[in-house]
């Protein structure tokens, strides 16, 4: 494979983005006044988490979807503080927020979303069919009420005849759709894995032997991602099953995402995919074992110590 990929330009897309909006008391008491030890607000969505690891690299992207309200506007002013590029299609009504309540066990209260209506779509399409050969768009997460089912294929219809690069990263019946259009890469992980081809995975040979299930339908690179254990990348050429850093895990969520961001990293740069699979693990690993997304000195770190963690699982 050539030394480094000529990218014009990254775009991540997040149908649903969400201010996460974080609160830690002592204890929680439902039906009483709870009052916070400290709470904090951050920008949520998976493809914003992708754009957000990427700025932490140094690397650019143009993050796209749906912003509304002051909840949109908040999100675009905290990618800009970061440098990162914002294509969002402005809509009526609140982007949502997700309050998280952290007391002991964490709750969390998920806001649906404002309504998009066809005309929003249609102007997400036509940025969209800008895209060219030389870009890489990435699609993540579930399609929201708010959305048709079927909005990751109609963008890769649409785009089809540009030849961009695409990775998908999101849920069974959704992902097996977009297969038809050759991704470059899916990031499914083990459970959603099993849920695509209604198995029980038992052991490594059949975690490979299912991985390979999406070769077969069209998807040019699969990361199975396992968590603690780590991830299996699979191709036409190369199965490596590696395991990961070990740490204390402190915020799983934007693991996955700051995965698929340290694999896009590395394989812009060098184009090696090998190198690419293992610089997305030790970015999930160190967004994982921090409060926050991954930084580049966190992931430097980890890969120092690569030949300690990367053969075993």
């Amino acid at each position: 494979m050539k030394k480094g990929l000529y990218i014009g330009m990254i775009y991540t897309v997040t149908f649903s983005p969400a201010v996460d909006y974080v609160m830690d008391v002592k204890e929680l008491k439902v039906g009483a006044i709870n009052r916070s030890l400290g709470e904090h607000a951050m920008p949520g969505g998976k493809g914003i988490n992708v754009s957000i690891v990427l700025a932490n690299f140094g690397t650019r992207s143009i993050a796209t979807g749906f912003l509304g309200g002051f909840t949109g506007q908040y999100i675009e002013d905290e990618l800009k503080k970061m440098n990162i590029n914002s294509g969002f299609i402005k809509v009526d009504g609140l982007t949502r927020i997700n309050v998280k309540l952290r007391g002991g066990e964490e709750t969390a209260i998920n806001g649906q979303g404002p309504h998009i209506t066809d005309e929003k779509i249609e102007e997400l399409m036509k940025q969209l069919e800008k895209l060219t050969s030389d870009d890489l768009l990435v699609i993540s997460g579930t399609v929201p009420k708010t959305l048709p089912d079927n909005i990751y294929e109609t963008i890769l219809e649409r785009i089809k005849g540009n030849n961009v690069r695409v990775i998908i990263d999101s849920t069974k019946e959704i992902l097996l759709k977009t297969l038809r259009f050759h991704p470059v890469l899916v990031k499914p992980n083990q459970e959603e894995l099993e849920e695509m081809f209604g198995v029980t995975i038992h052991n490594n040979d059949e975690l490979i032997e299912n991985a390979k299930k999406l070769l077969t339908l069209g998807a040019q690179n699969v990361i199975v991602s396992l968590g603690k254990h780590g991830a299996l990348l699979v191709n036409d050429k190369e199965t490596i099953l590696s395991g990961c850093p070990q740490g204390k895990v402190k915020n799983t969520v934007g693991a996955g995402d700051s995965l698929v961001a340290g694999f896009i990293d590395e394989y812009i740069k060098t184009g090696n995919i090998v190198m690419a699979l293992y610089k997305g693990i030790a970015t999930g690993s160190a967004s994982a074992c921090s409060e926050n997304l991954a930084t580049k000195e966190e992931v430097q770190a980890l890969l120092d110590k690569l030949e300690d963690w990367k053969g075993a699982n």
